[in-house]
């Protein structure tokens, strides 16, 4: 999907050749390192609820365009709901719940990365009626690919904390949280820098770290279904390493 936006007609995206290569070799770099990881969270997905193991949702990227960023799902499929979604929100699996605080959930979008709808480094995408709201801001911010981490995505690590507080979580996050994102996101369209860039994506792989850190101890039940469903995703990937190793052997020895 890359229709284009309607409410930011005329978006023109800086990105700089050098700019996208390294985003393409530093993904390429750490897709060894997460692919196990992705795997297992993948399968322990299609074990904890019925449903794709993917969710996508549309998102306002480069120049104004209507992209899908991909996530693991975590939620119950085919539930409805506020476009908001706090860290108490009941369509979450047990799974579900984990991954959307450790922010584990957002692994599959080094496929976005690869495909040039997002940078690694950058401005969280946002949903249309909310780009629409703030869309002079955002003709600014979307001059700059949307990252998967960014300042903002630092700042606000614990928003789905923030979200449960409020009495109505999405006049809260439209009149407040969406306001202060953007003047990060405006902020770090003006004074980005490579280093920067860096700088911050070193300091997103701390954060699944502390936050699954404090989920045993807020949501014991569920970290213990989590666990499970993690475990017995582990067996499976062993148990299909063991096929295929039994198999290359077999091969071996038939030759």
């Amino acid at each position: 999907m890359s229709t284009r936006g309607v409410a930011l007609e005329g978006v023109n995206t800086r990105y700089a050749l050098h700019s996208r290569v390294l985003d393409v070799v530093l993904t390429l770099l750490i897709v060894p390192v997460v692919a196990p990881v992705a795997l297992l969270i993948a399968l322990a997905v299609a074990l904890d609820s019925p449903g794709p193991v993917l969710f996508r949702s549309i998102r306002v990227g480069r120049d104004g365009r209507i992209f899908c960023m991909l996530k693991f799902r975590t939620m119950r499929h085919r539930t409805s709901g506020p476009r908001i979604t706090c860290a108490e929100d009941r369509r979450h699996t047990p799974l579900g719940r984990i991954l959307a605080i450790s922010r584990l959930d957002e692994i599959p979008q080094v496929c976005n990365v690869l495909r040039g709808d997002m940078r690694l480094v950058g401005p969280r995408p946002e949903l249309e009626p909310f780009v629409a709201q703030e869309a002079d801001s955002y003709r600014r911010i979307l001059s700059v690919p949307p990252g998967v981490t960014g300042r903002t995505q630092l700042v606000y690590a614990d928003e789905g904390r923030l979200l449960a507080l409020a009495e109505d979580p999405e006049r809260f996050y439209l009149n407040d949280l969406l306001p202060k994102k953007v003047q990060l996101d405006l902020r770090y369209v003006a004074r980005s820098t490579p280093l920067g860039d860096l700088a911050i994506f070193a300091q997103t792989w701390l954060v699944p770290l502390r936050r699954l850190a404090r989920v045993g101890g807020e949501y014991p039940r569920s970290a213990t279904r989590a666990g499970l469903a993690m475990a017995m995703a582990m067996s499976l990937v062993l148990a299909s390493i063991a096929m295929i190793a039994a198999f290359a052997v077999e091969s071996a020895a038939a030759f």
